[in-house]
């Protein structure tokens, strides 16, 4: 069984919420990340996404795209992520998924791109360049390895939610409001009608996220759906830090600090 399918469907069934949280994979560094992701784990997170840096990422707000820079300035490459995931892997047991841009998996090669993830323990892949339309694109590597594509929808998806809801695989990402990633102060989406449409049709867990940046704000869209994810906040925490253990301070605060609206 897939890990998102164990770790988020266990907690599905017990009525509990999720906490997803994200990372830029080489920022400040690699070996940084390696900690990272173990105090998440260690820090109660039940699923992180990695990002794999990339040079013009249209999804994403300010935060993560200067966190890309300063990944891509150290280095920072799909080889080298790759390697990273297999060493720490065996440490811990949290489902791991990468969110990245169509063309990495392109120029990789899609066949062995899925098939290196399934090595080395990635669990699900986030595209958000590649439409559910599209997603014929990957769907035989995705059925072969059992490396999940995790289908995103917004608000203005309207009358294409029922398909997408259905065709999901491990979670459904739920965009909480227009625009690219970043913190908010507050939406002003009606989440109650969204997700009363996407809890009509999807059988695998929903969870929200662009813009959720504290514990109040985790609890207040966790009553709509199954988990909340946070990633601007977090790589936000990181870069605040000047050397490694004023990261790691600032990282587990922010941590606590969403966990307690879970």
């Amino acid at each position: 069984m897939n890990r998102i399918d164990e770790r988020l469907g266990a907690k599905k069934a017990r009525g509990e919420k999720a906490l997803i949280t994200f990372l830029t994979a080489g920022d400040p560094n690699i070996e940084f990340t390696k900690k990272a992701l173990k105090i998440m784990e260690d820090e109660g997170v039940d699923l992180i996404e990695i990002g794999v840096p990339f040079s013009d990422p249209s999804a994403d707000g300010p935060t993560i795209q200067e966190a890309d820079m300063r990944a891509l300035e150290q280095g920072a490459d799909i080889f080298k992520i790759f390697d990273m995931v297999g060493e720490i892997r065996g440490s811990i047991t949290v489902p791991l998924v990468f969110l990245l841009y169509y063309n990495v998996i392109v120029q990789y090669g899609a066949d062995a791109f899925f098939k290196k993830c399934a090595e080395v323990g990635v669990d699900g892949l986030i595209i958000p360049d590649l439409p559910f339309e599209e997603s014929g694109e990957v769907r035989e590597y995705v059925d072969k390895y059992g490396v999940y594509q995790i289908n995103l929808v917004s608000p203005t998806s309207r009358d294409r939610i029922e398909k997408i809801a259905k065709g999901s695989k491990g979670f459904l990402y739920c965009v909480s409001s227009l625009g690219v990633t970043g913190e908010k102060s507050s939406f002003d989406t009606d989440f109650s009608g969204f997700f009363s449409l996407i809890n009509k049709y999807a059988s695998v867990p929903a969870c929200v996220g662009f813009g959720i940046s504290n514990g109040a704000q985790v609890r207040e869209l966790c009553s709509y759906c199954d988990g909340a994810i946070v990633g601007s906040a977090v790589v936000k925490a990181i870069a605040s830090g000047e050397n490694d253990a004023q990261r790691e301070t600032a990282l587990r605060e922010k941590l606590r600090d969403l966990k307690s609206g879970i």
